[in-house]
């Protein structure tokens, strides 16, 4: 993670501990992604979990591991895992231990474990961040490329043979450019594409505790959707439309957590901030003027 990440977390970190009150917590943070064509990184491919288990295990006096905590991600693939006090977790490791009702068959592997940054650590608090972590299918999809193959050494005098005919892969709609206004999102014939997210997902759930402390813990997507003529509403709207053009095209000018990080910093700022936020997720759903919505109609 370079440092402009860092400081951004760091930044929504304090900013929230002091709408809550300083309590001398430690927090660990991280993601987890499905590693689709099993390179061991994240490609373009690659989308974040949901329901999987990650484990953080630390070591004892003796050197061994020992589990300390087992959380589940959340709707974002994210995880986050609060200690009271700061304990030492230096040398402490997070790894996938299990899938969910969300691995949609990319829980069968699961990737290498990741240590412990510490991003900060004052007024008595701690964060770290974890790099993302991986969990993979059985099998590479078939979309993925095999250039990874083992290189079979050339004949001194090979045999000249036509060229084998390319094989061409079908569209992925995940690869394909695509920027969507929430008045396509709210269409009946189109609630396929909430794929990542439902329309039930609650604010809260998806943007996280400063959301949540804006627009209660009780309102959901297709509620906040719903909102006009009002800044706050405005900016939920767009962010909420941007959220799902976001996991709905890897093309798409933000990127999930790019739409969260914006989210959490107008609402943590002016209502001129809200405004200016609402703005530039209102010019990425109409695609900047070069991008345009590749709905497809949901089969009945």
């Amino acid at each position: 993670m370079d440092w402009s990440h860092k400081l951004c977390f760091a930044a929504l970190f304090i900013s929230a501990a002091a709408i809550q009150g300083i309590c001398g917590d430690t927090m660990v943070t991280g993601t987890v992604f499905c590693d689709q064509c099993k390179d061991g990184q994240i490609s373009l491919f690659d989308y974040p979990l949901y329901g999987i288990k990650v484990t953080m295990a630390c070591p004892g006096s003796d050197g061994q591991l020992t589990t300390w905590r087992e959380e589940t991600t959340n709707w974002v693939g994210s995880y986050a895992m609060k200690f009271d006090g700061t304990p030492d977790l230096r040398g402490c490791y997070a790894q996938v231990s299990g899938g969910g009702q969300g691995s949609s068959g990319c829980g069968a592997v699961a990737g290498p474990a990741n240590s412990l940054n510490l991003v900060f650590n004052m007024f008595g608090m701690e964060m770290y961040t974890v790099d993302p972590l991986i969990s993979q299918p059985a099998q590479p999809m078939s979309f993925c490329s095999t250039s990874n193959s083992p290189v079979v050494p050339t004949p001194v005098n090979p045999v000249q043979h036509p060229p084998p005919p390319v094989a061409r892969l079908p569209p992925i709609p995940f690869v394909e450019a695509s920027a969507c206004p929430y008045q396509k999102w709210m269409m009946p014939e189109y609630r396929c594409h909430w794929k990542v997210v439902t329309p039930d997902t609650k604010v809260a759930v998806a943007f996280g505790l400063i959301a949540g402390q804006r627009y209660g813990t009780d309102l959901t997507l297709w509620g906040g959707m719903q909102g006009r003529g009002e800044p706050y509403k405005t900016l939920l709207r767009e962010g909420t439309t941007a959220l799902l053009n976001s996991y709905n095209s890897i093309q798409f000018a933000y990127h999930p957590l790019g739409v969260i990080e914006l989210m959490n910093w107008a609402l943590l700022g002016s209502t001129e901030q809200v405004l200016h936020a609402a703005l530039k997720f209102m010019r990425a759903n109409s695609g900047n003027g070069h991008l345009s919505c590749r709905f497809q109609a949901c089969k009945s």
